[in-house]
């Protein structure tokens, strides 16, 4: 697809797969990424992706199996996509930005922004300006470290993170931003995986998952809920065709039915090429939007009158006396779920549930996957506690092939936290920073990603800097966004490529070219590497292998050290030079501020790097009680009004993030077109539309004012009843700001109150949809 034209919307509607990869994902991966770039480069990116020297891939953080257990080709079709649409050889010049005003940027798609390349040297917006120009990096970093020497607090300014940067550069980013005084540093987990880590801090004392990748394929039964793994992280259905293999069972819960959790066919294997593959779910319960929970509260409490019915065969007392607490209230609380609320809650039949009962009495070893179906309601947080509590009855809980596993995205977004990229890291931490680098980092808690947007519109917050993302389109209600950011004394982005960020300006405006994962990255002391955490707390190498895609592109570990240099000069004394030149001397310092990472120059050369340690594997939970916790949590759901349905917002198969790489959502039968919603057609019916009408999604929200996303198509789709689902960032405008999960303020993009209504374009401008079979 060319990168000087945007596709058109000609909307072609087939049948849903019922089976994800084989040949043609080889064959799209390759496609694409040789319309990005030479063969020789694309065969030197996907040889080395996810190998121990290698390039660890920028697309998901799902583990790699262990070295000498990996494939030649180690990626996913998406991986394969994402890597070499960063190794483009497409360019944005000083030339580019000549042509193009802001006004002209900002009028173009995600799609064409991303097409046009790597960037290739700092650019400044100045105040009253409609281009960007060129300006040198001494200036540049000059300019945001005067304005962030300006401001009458340090809290005035916001320092975002994208899931993509690496261990090091994110260490010296919170360094740098609490060496400067605050807390702001609002991350991509704030929009997506908070509500994991606030439930499972809450229940077990830490945030992150508890399983590896030998646990996954030893599961007796593995329940995967709110997940597309075919399209977010396909190379979990390897792990799943393993469990499936070694004679476990997989329990498939979500609101659309999903391609690679129906079918699986391996390309790295004969079968995945020429037969049938291997079906991967062996139930699959189609719940309604939000009824996780109510699925839950229904399974423990059949779980524990299993228990009344044959005493000490269900519940796993020897573990819940010894390593928990307040089971008591919990089992009372759960004998009072009422069946009825349970049913219209799930839209499930009580056989359905009860059928998965049976296959969980039958088990032995239990996990639990999960993403942000689950994360992104309201009612995220007591969700993902009443897994935990599900888990705990009957010790699936630090032993092999059993435990939690939130399957993140962003290559890196747990590493980022690990760093300290977190507006409340606990006190510990910061005292250990203070100790190491002799300064006493602010104690206050900072702003999130929601609550940062809040202070910009208000105009508490003045300086935002953007590391590795695309804020604007990863974060809810649009308009909002866009106006805060407008309404910024400095907007500055350390970017690879160009983004919808980057056309919504402050009064001044920044864009700082960084390598990406797949360049050489040579500094004064020789070749580094950067290093990563993944979704199941595994620390490994990447090593680019390409030719910068310019001479004038700094790494992100070099531009934060030298504006760090700028605005801190030596009070407190940090030594960021040192830190420029060698990687080496931030690991360092970080094996002496976080625990787990003792030796970890040395650890992290090994091949395969190593595991960081979590305590619950041991049966040890950081809690105040000592003791893994039961919770109690209140039954519910949103309330949708008749004659509107709750909307999710998903991506595309053909989408990493927030850029779309072809208008195209092939499992699910879409083909070029975004704007469609996808709608249960007994839904349809009784909303009185049609299959194929053009119609405009409008929220309801408290506070009355409409947020409307026009011109969408409707599809008639298996989605279950009462729901419909449609693409973000396009979709992102209707997520209120003030719409947001209980205790972890994570937006709830899958629990949006919607309406459709015709559309109030011309009728005769509606789009023509082609139907095939």
């Amino acid at each position: 697809m060319s990168g000087t034209e945007d596709p058109v919307d000609d909307l072609t509607v087939t049948l849903p797969k019922d089976w994800a990869a084989g040949v043609p994902a080889v064959t799209h991966a390759l496609r694409y990424s040789l319309g990005q770039t030479s063969p020789r480069r694309t065969a030197l990116t996907l040889l080395n992706i996810n190998q121990a020297e290698g390039i660890d891939c920028p697309g998901c953080a799902w583990p790699e199996p262990a070295p000498g257990k990996r494939h030649l080709n180690e990626y996913c079709e998406n991986g394969a996509k994402h890597i070499n649409d960063e190794a483009t050889s497409r360019r944005v010049t000083r030339d580019f930005f000549r042509e193009h005003s802001i006004a002209d940027l900002d009028a173009k798609s995600d799609h064409w922004l991303n097409q046009q390349g790597r960037l290739t040297e700092p650019m400044v917006k100045r105040p009253g300006a409609t281009h960007y120009e060129p300006v040198a990096w001494d200036e540049a970093l000059d300019l945001l470290a005067g304005e962030l020497d300006a401001l009458d607090s340090p809290d005035e300014a916001l320092f975002y993170v994208s899931g993509r940067l690496n261990n090091e550069a994110a260490f010296l980013l919170q360094l740098f931003a609490r060496a400067y005084g605050t807390n702001n540093l609002p991350d991509c987990s704030n929009m997506c995986h908070e509500s994991s880590g606030s439930a499972m801090s809450q229940s077990l004392g830490i945030g992150k998952g508890s399983v590896g990748l030998d646990d996954i394929h030893q599961a007796d039964l593995v329940f995967v809920v709110g997940q597309n793994p075919g399209t977010n992280h396909p190379r979990m259905l390897s792990a799943l065709e393993e469990t499936k293999h070694n004679g476990g069972r997989v329990v498939a819960v979500n609101t659309l039915p999903e391609a690679g959790l129906m079918r699986f066919k391996n390309p790295q294997r004969p079968r995945g090429v020429v037969g049938r593959g291997t079906a991967i779910a062996d139930r699959f319960l189609h719940i309604k939007a939000g009824g996780d929970l109510a699925l839950f509260q229904a399974l423990n409490l059949l779980l524990l009158e299993a228990e009344d019915a044959a005493p000490g065969t269900v519940v796993d007392h020897e573990f819940v006396d010894r390593y928990t607490a307040d089971f008591t209230e919990f089992a009372d609380h759960t004998r009072k779920v009422s069946w009825d609320h349970v049913l219209d809650a799930t839209g499930l039949t009580r056989e359905e549930i009860e059928q998965v009962h049976e296959q969980v009495l039958a088990s032995k070893k239990i996990i639990v996957c999960w993403a942000m179906g689950i994360t992104q309601h309201k009612h995220g947080v007591p969700t993902i506690r009443e897994m935990v509590n599900f888990l705990l009855l009957r010790g699936n809980m630090g032993r092999p092939g059993a435990g939690v596993c939130p399957v993140r995205g962003h290559s890196n977004v747990q590493g980022d936290r690990t760093m300290g990229v977190w507006e409340r890291m606990p006190q510990t931490f910061l005292d250990a920073l203070g100790r190491e680098f002799g300064f006493t980092p602010p104690s206050r808690h900072g702003l999130d990603a929601v609550d940062g947007i809040r202070a910009m519109s208000q105009g508490r917050a003045k300086v935002f800097l953007g590391v590795a993302g695309n804020f604007v389109r990863a974060t809810p209600d649009s308009e909002v966004t866009e106006a805060a950011m407008r309404g910024c004394r400095l907007t500055a982005h350390i970017s690879t490529k160009l983004n919808r960020s980057h056309t919504v300006c402050g009064e001044t405006a920044l864009i700082l070219p960084t390598l990406g994962r797949s360049d050489r990255d040579v500094q004064a002391s020789g070749e580094q590497f950067i290093t990563v955490e993944d979704s199941m707390s595994e620390v490994h190498a990447s090593r680019g292998k390409l030719p910068p895609a310019s001479p004038h592109l700094l790494s992100e570990v070099a531009i934060i050290a030298r504006l760090a240099r700028r605005t801190l000069g030596t009070s407190p004394d940090i030594p960021w030079e040192d830190f420029e030149a060698d990687y080496g001397t931030v690991r360092d310092r970080i094996a002496r501020v976080i625990p787990g990472f003792e030796d970890f120059n040395a650890r992290v050369a090994r091949p395969g790097g190593f595991t960081l340690p979590n305590p619950v594997n041991r049966r040890v939970f950081p809690t105040p009680s000592g003791k893994a916790l039961f919770t109690c949590n209140d039954f519910t759901m949103p309330h949708v009004p008749e004659g509107h349905l709750l909307l999710q917002t998903l991506r595309s198969h053909d989408q990493w993030n927030t850029v779309w790489y072809a208008p195209n959502d092939r499992y699910r039968g879409i083909h070029n077109a975004r704007r469609v919603v996808l709608v249960n057609p007994a839904d349809l019916a009784e909303l009185g539309l049609q299959d194929g009408q053009s119609v405009d999604l409008v929220s309801i929200w408290h506070d009355r004012r409409e947020r409307r996303a026009e011109g969408f198509t409707t599809v008639a789709y298996p989605a279950s009843r009462g729901s419909a689902a449609a693409y973000y960032p396009e979709t992102n405008v209707l997520v209120p700001l003030d719409s947001v999960a209980d205790i972890s303020n994570c937006p709830t993009s899958k629990g949006i109150v919607v309406r459709l209504e015709p559309a109030r374009r011309p009728a005769a401008e509606e789009e023509a949809v082609a139907w095939a079979g």
